[in-house]
């Protein structure tokens, strides 16, 4: 998973997070800290687990502690994307003890939340179990915390949508009114990619039936979204495409409801619920005496 740093290297600077996130919370200084604790002490801690689930963010808590002090020592007891249950300790760090209290509330912000996307990343993923469908993400996530909210995605069994605006073109109903047809929409974009010269994949959201026939008739995408369509007419739809081109569910599937999209025979069902309705697993940061 720490492949996934990497990946998005381009995008996302994990440094400048952390010193963000520190100057926000710590300001002129951890006072606390700093009046209780002596600046020579060592001390050790271990991350408990207060709440079954999977969990999420272990590679981001050692990378958080390597940018605040690369003396601490991470040792990584349970591994990304493992099922955990109440008790489980997850790592065990140990360093400057007033680093550590300071970067404690960073580490369990983010893998808290983390933790709790991938637990119901994990859990939809498997109502779709027996099925080709992989559940996704899409852009309705945290400002500035994205690249951890899809990453836990991913650490939770699902996969990422499109990472932003600029790495694929996606039509939407807006961009379709606007341009005046989905056609034309679609048109203008092959116009505009070959001005550019630029190389994106093309997703077209579609409102009916006849907007996939429209756009099977003019091809040039790679993927078709079928907006809250109900299951009658996303079997209709998964049977004119056929296989021609990738297809994905989206708008109000719950998790009543994901099981049965998933056996239209759809590639991807998004799921915006992944990233803005959650409720964070609960972890402690706890001194080892």
């Amino acid at each position: 998973m720490a492949n996934y740093i990497q990946l998005h290297k381009k995008h996302f600077n994990f440094k400048t997070f952390v010193q963000n996130a520190l100057q926000e919370d710590v300001g002129d200084g951890d006072h606390s800290a700093l009046a209780t604790v002596p600046a020579s002490h060592k001390g050790k801690c271990r991350l408990i687990v207060k709440e079954d689930g999977i969990i999420a963010g272990v590679e981001a808590a050692r990378e958080i502690f390597k940018i605040v002090d690369p003396k601490f020592k991470f040792t990584e007891l349970i591994k990304d994307g493992s099922n955990v249950k109440v008790g489980d300790i997850a790592f065990l760090v140990e360093g400057n003890s007033q680093k550590l209290l300071t970067t404690e509330r960073l580490v369990l912000n983010v893998m808290q939340r983390m933790s709790a996307i991938a637990t119901k990343t994990n859990y939809l993923q498997g109502l779709c179990k027996g099925t080709k469908t992989k559940v996704i993400d899409t852009r309705k996530t945290t400002p500035n915390f994205r690249f951890f909210e899809k990453w836990a995605v991913v650490i939770g069994g699902g996969a990422n949508h499109r990472f932003g605006l600029y790495d694929m073109i996606m039509i939407k109903d807006n961009h379709i009114d606007f341009a005046g047809g989905i056609i034309e929409a679609l048109d203008a974009t092959h116009a505009y990619l070959k001005k550019t010269k630029r190389k994106l994949p093309i997703e077209v959201e579609t409102r009916t039936i006849d907007d996939v026939k429209l756009l099977l008739k003019k091809g040039g995408f790679q993927r078709i979204m079928l907006d809250n369509y109900n299951i009658a007419d996303t079997k209709k739809a998964v049977k004119l495409i056929n296989g021609a081109f990738e297809v994905e569910s989206s708008g109000g599937i719950t998790e009543k409801t994901i099981a049965a999209y998933a056996k239209c025979g759809v590639d991807f069902i998004s799921v915006g619920a992944l990233t803005h309705h959650v409720k964070s697993l609960d972890l402690s940061l706890k001194a080892v005496k």
